[in-house]
């Protein structure tokens, strides 16, 4: 039998609850507190996603100390890793996902989406194999998202349809607990008008059985979102969105007459965030 991990159980009672969890993106402590702030008043459930990308801005184990230690002053800290998951995301290489998972995270993407189906199913094998002997989930990604306006982990893309085929014999070959699939979102804002293929994702839907995931929530109608999650999507990505109304009120700070200090960028930035993350928790539950 399958083991179930904390992120698993999450994803899994999400997708019955037919609401999605918000994956947000953090790189520092004003991303983090953002991200608690606004699952803590939302009641929900949250995770903090820190990408491959940034781990010059903190390494897993610095990421797990700020979250413990957030959690430990507001008295919350047996809601990790069952309300709070802390997730690596898109990690290219199978080293920093066993960097993440020997720090204490709850989960962690293995992204070989860009290599052969073979590959891909050999090199997040092995992550799940690492990862579910200490229970941390996996998530694993098959087709490819193009990228979009203002995507700063992902400038070059090209966008690959998940095969909901494939998608069946990946999630029977790998043992992930949760699929990304690419049915038309993008990485960054979008360029043009959405258009989700929501007839491809149900039939991804009826041939695995794990919760689905969709990256590129930045940007995306709230009547396609509420119809992608009652269709099997259990967890929402979302960074660009977030990013620049941090960066959209720093630069409005800064463009006044009086120097700021540092310490009033850090909190404006953090309440801009805030208040997008706020936006998507709400649009991702529209069945509660």
């Amino acid at each position: 039998m399958k083991q179930q991990t904390a992120f698993s159980q999450m994803l899994q009672e999400a997708r019955l609850g037919s609401y999605a969890v918000a994956a947000f993106s953090a790189y520092s402590l004003e991303s983090f507190q953002a991200a608690l702030t606004a699952a803590d008043n939302a009641g929900v459930p949250v995770l903090i996603a820190l990408g491959e990308r940034y781990f010059s801005n903190l390494r897993p184990r610095v990421a797990v100390g700020m979250l413990q230690g957030l959690l430990a002053a507001s008295g919350t800290e047996d809601a990790y890793p069952l309300r709070v998951g802390l997730h690596l995301d898109h990690a290219l290489q199978f080293e920093s996902c066993r960097e993440a998972i020997e720090a204490g995270f709850s989960s962690v993407m293995m992204d070989a989406s860009g290599e052969a189906f073979e590959e891909n199913v050999l090199r997040t094998r092995q992550v799940v194999e690492l990862a579910h002997a200490r229970g941390v989930g996996v998530e694993a990604e098959l087709g490819g998202l193009a990228a979009g306006a203002a995507s700063h982990e992902f400038e070059q893309g090209d966008e690959v349809l998940t095969d909901p085929k494939q998608a069946e014999v990946f999630v029977r070959e790998t043992g992930v607990d949760a699929l990304a699939v690419s049915i038309g979102t993008v990485h960054g804002m979008y360029k043009g008008v959405p258009n989700l293929d929501l007839a491809r994702l149900e039939e991804i839907a009826r041939r695995v059985d794990v919760p689905l995931v969709l990256h590129g929530g930045s940007g995306t109608p709230p009547e396609l979102l509420a119809k992608a999650i009652r269709l099997g999507i259990a967890k929402v990505n979302v960074n660009t969105e977030a990013s620049l109304a941090g960066v959209d009120a720093i630069q409005s700070r800064l463009s006044q007459a009086k120097a700021p200090h540092m310490s009033e960028l850090g909190i404006l930035s953090r309440s801009a965030m805030e208040a997008v993350m706020q936006k998507y928790i709400r649009l991702f539950q529209p069945g509660r």
